[in-house]
């Protein structure tokens, strides 16, 4: 099944053939099915994208910018009209090559307004562009909510009210324009949700991110404070050695000095 959302214009000869077309159709399916009861439903699309904000967000974008757009060609069509009346009232008084000029500018400022119409609204201008960059993704998403709801109800066939598809009677407890909303704002909550627990579980991360470094940079401090204990340790361990051979030298020499002069004070007493 397969839904057309985009806002169809038929002509009167094509509007009676559908409907023809139509009627014959279900005539023919109730014919065939008669012992099965048809599931019969239909929607107000205009309501449900009326009422759904991410669309009507893109439409005044979209609106903005048309606005724009042909405010843009009405200047420029302004210009050409004046540059035309300016040229028939003073063609009297121009040169041959002033005329010429004139009517060479009308020329190329008429290729321009055609080639910005078909820039802006032609069949792949910027418009369609636009539209298809902001609408579609929300008229797809819609066409999910009532694919979702059609399968799960078992529909044969759901009609849209506000399409070029005469009814002459519709019956509100067949609508089901409510339930598409209900089922849009119902996924848009999952949505945001869903958006909430990504967004928690990556200040999550970060956090366990920032704690992680908070711990190594802690573990580094540690490691490097111990570093420079054990060298100022080193460097103590050193000096006191350095201090004690000293001290072990100063014996040593005065040992020897000692000893020297008892060795003299003996050989002077032996000579005597």
């Amino acid at each position: 099944m397969k839904l057309n959302f985009y806002n169809l214009r038929f002509s009167e000869y094509n509007k009676k053939l559908f409907n023809i077309i139509l009627f014959l159709f279900l005539s023919t399916s109730v014919f065939v099915d008669a012992q099965k009861a048809q599931r019969i439903a239909y929607i107000d699309m205009e309501y449900i994208l009326e009422n759904v904000p991410e669309y009507m967000e893109a439409q005044n974008t979209l609106d903005a910018k048309v606005t724009k757009w042909r405010s843009k060609l009405d200047e420029l069509s302004r210009y050409i009209e004046k540059i035309k009346t300016d040229l028939a009232n003073e063609r009297a008084i121009l040169t041959n090559d002033l005329i010429l000029d004139k009517e060479d500018e009308i020329t190329l400022k008429q290729e321009e307004l055609r080639r910005l119409e078909s820039l802006y609204f032609g069949p792949n201008g910027d418009m369609f562009l636009l539209r298809k960059q902001l609408v579609k993704p929300i008229q797809d998403q819609v066409f999910n909510s009532i694919e979702g709801i059609v399968k799960k109800q078992k529909y044969d066939f759901v009609f849209d009210k506000s399409s070029d598809l005469v009814m002459l009677y519709s019956n509100k407890k067949y609508d089901i324009s409510e339930f598409i909303l209900n089922e849009i704002v119902r996924e848009r909550k999952i949505k945001v949700n869903e958006e909430k627990r990504q967004q928690k579980s990556a200040l999550s991360k970060e956090k366990s991110e920032k704690q992680n470094k908070v711990l190594r940079d802690r573990e580094a401090l540690r490691k490097k404070k111990e570093e420079e204990r054990k060298a100022r340790q080193k460097k103590s361990e050193e000096i006191r050695k350095k201090r004690i051979a000293d001290i072990e030298e100063k014996k040593r020499i005065l040992r020897e000095k000692k000893e020297a002069i008892k060795k003299k004070n003996n050989l002077e007493q032996d000579n005597n």
